[in-house]
């Protein structure tokens, strides 16, 4: 113990210096924990200039009860308890006194009210408000409940359920505070954003977050482009405004990704470049009227990028034009990859739909497109997206007919189309080309779904009307050098697709 004593002590002087260095760096990252945690200083400020603008959005709605058939009572609506069991009389009591008619003979459970509560904010003085459509869908009575508590009617304008967006309008009793978009496009990674709304149906609740991912795709509708972040959103906080630090709308809270119905970090907003476009429309015309081309695209893959001769693999190829499209009369044929679309680059297909459906119905724009490996430009003017499709009518079964001689190429069985093959696969008589009777099942095309029915209609961006004229073009690519082959794919609606199968 007295050995030890003094070399301990002498140890204690010669590490003192490095001991007061640590001590002070163990101070510095404590302090700086709490902080990297709060965010920055300027959250408390924002909370507190815009919390005014934020709403809660309160509906009732009428749910028509079902009845359990005469002499049923709400029977139908219990429990299904064991005869004699001591929670039978009870529950039979609970569910007689909710239905109002008991157990009369044909009596059954009332209509009744229910109630829900989400958010929304104030984008405009004179009182209107965005909210998400799934918020006040099938309300019967909308209230917004100002942050002070005051409840005021509101009407709808007008919803999209595309984006899940929706407006309201209410009669301010007092000024309001509105807020302003900012500009979503200009968010970047781990930027601090703030979310406030009514969670849980507690109130206006401020939490705050980084944007953890812009322009995500989580395949929730046609033009889902989310902004992800990890600022908690829960239940009610739909319909309520993502903030960023300078009090701008960047986003509207629309959803969760959670198995508990909480947040688990995962929390999705979209983003107000789309919002401020949908909302525009829904105050002028009560409805969304979207761009429309005419066209049905798929994305651009390295294979067929390489039989395009299109370096890098970009754009949106057009597989199908609509007759009756703004496509057609412009020009546009399938094979042509669009890569510009009134001056935005087009990188991928989802890039495609969501200029187009942006942009405003009869506007003249260029379309830059590479045919052949070759670019041009087009102009279309575009029309109008209609919501309803065309139901198609259901086809009788054909009876079977007599197989045709076929030849083999790549993996597949080709044979001329013919009527007996026609009703066989139930092919429309407007598709021409050469039919698929079978395909090897390890095959490149068996991989790319490639299957008996299929129509090829060209080959390497030329038609083809039989075998000899597949095999033909087949075998010129291959003296070309290429690795793949580009053919163009018809089902027996005639609705195509590019198809590159492997020549190794």
């Amino acid at each position: 113990m007295s050995i030890a004593t003094p070399v301990l002590s002498s140890t204690r002087r010669a590490l003192r210096p490095l001991i007061a260095a640590l001590a002070v760096g163990s101070f510095i990252a404590g302090a700086s924990v709490p902080a990297a945690a709060r965010g920055p200083d300027g959250i408390a400020d924002v909370a507190e200039k815009v919390i005014d603008s934020v709403v809660n959005i309160s509906t009732t709605s009428t749910v028509e009860a079902k009845n359990s058939g005469e002499g049923g009572g709400n029977r139908g609506a219990t429990p299904q308890l064991p005869p004699g069991s001591p929670f039978e009389e009870f529950f039979e009591d609970f569910f007689k006194n909710r239905g109002g008619r008991g157990g009369e003979k044909g009596g059954g459970m009332q209509p009744r009210k229910t109630n829900s509560l989400g958010s929304g904010f104030i984008i405009d003085a004179s009182g209107f408000v965005v909210t998400n459509n799934h918020v006040i869908d099938g309300a019967d009575e909308i209230t917004v409940i100002m942050n002070d508590g005051t409840k005021i009617k509101a009407e709808l304008i007008g919803v999209d359920k595309k984006t899940d967006l929706a407006l309201l309008k209410f009669t301010p009793v007092k000024p309001v505070t509105a807020v302003k978009f900012g500009d979503s496009d200009k968010l970047r990674l781990g930027e601090w954003v703030i979310a406030i709304g009514n969670p849980f149906s507690l109130g206006g609740s401020v939490t705050a977050g980084i944007v953890s991912a812009r322009n995500r795709e989580i395949n929730n509708g046609p033009f889902d482009s989310y902004i992800q972040t990890d600022a908690s959103i829960n239940r009610g906080n739909s319909g309520g405004p993502l903030f960023n630090l300078d009090g701008e709308v960047v986003g509207v809270n629309t959803l969760i990704i959670s198995p508990t119905g909480g947040s688990i970090g995962l929390g999705f907003a979209v983003p107000s470049k789309t919002v401020a476009g949908v909302i525009e429309q829904l105050r002028e015309y009560k409805e969304v009227r979207r761009g429309w081309l005419g066209v049905r695209i798929q994305p651009v893959t390295d294979e067929i990028a390489e039989s395009l001769n299109i370096k890098p693999a970009r754009g949106a190829l057009i597989a199908g034009v609509d007759d009756k499209g703004p496509a057609k009369p412009a020009g546009l044929e399938p094979g042509d990859v669009v890569v510009k679309f009134d001056g935005k680059d087009v990188k991928e297909p989802k890039d495609l739909s969501r200029i187009v459906a942006g942009t405003a119905v009869g506007k003249a724009v260029d379309v830059q497109i590479i045919r052949k490996g070759k670019e041009e430009t087009k102009k279309v003017t575009l029309g109008r997206m209609e919501d309803d499709k065309p139901v198609q009518a259901s086809l009788k079964a054909a009876p079977e007919a007599e197989k045709p001689a076929t030849q083999k190429a790549l993996g597949l069985d080709l044979t001329a189309l013919s009527k007996d093959l026609r009703t066989k696969y139930k092919i429309k008589d407007s598709v021409k080309g050469v039919v698929v009777t079978g395909v090897d099942s390890g095959s490149d095309a068996a991989e790319k779904r490639l299957a008996a029915g299929d129509v090829i209609v060209e080959v390497a961006q030329e038609a083809v009307t039989n075998a000899a004229d597949v095999k033909k073009r087949i075998d010129a690519v291959k003296k070309d050098g290429k690795k793949s082959v580009l053919m163009l794919v018809s089902n027996g609606e005639g609705e195509l697709r590019f198809v590159a199968l492997s020549l190794q």
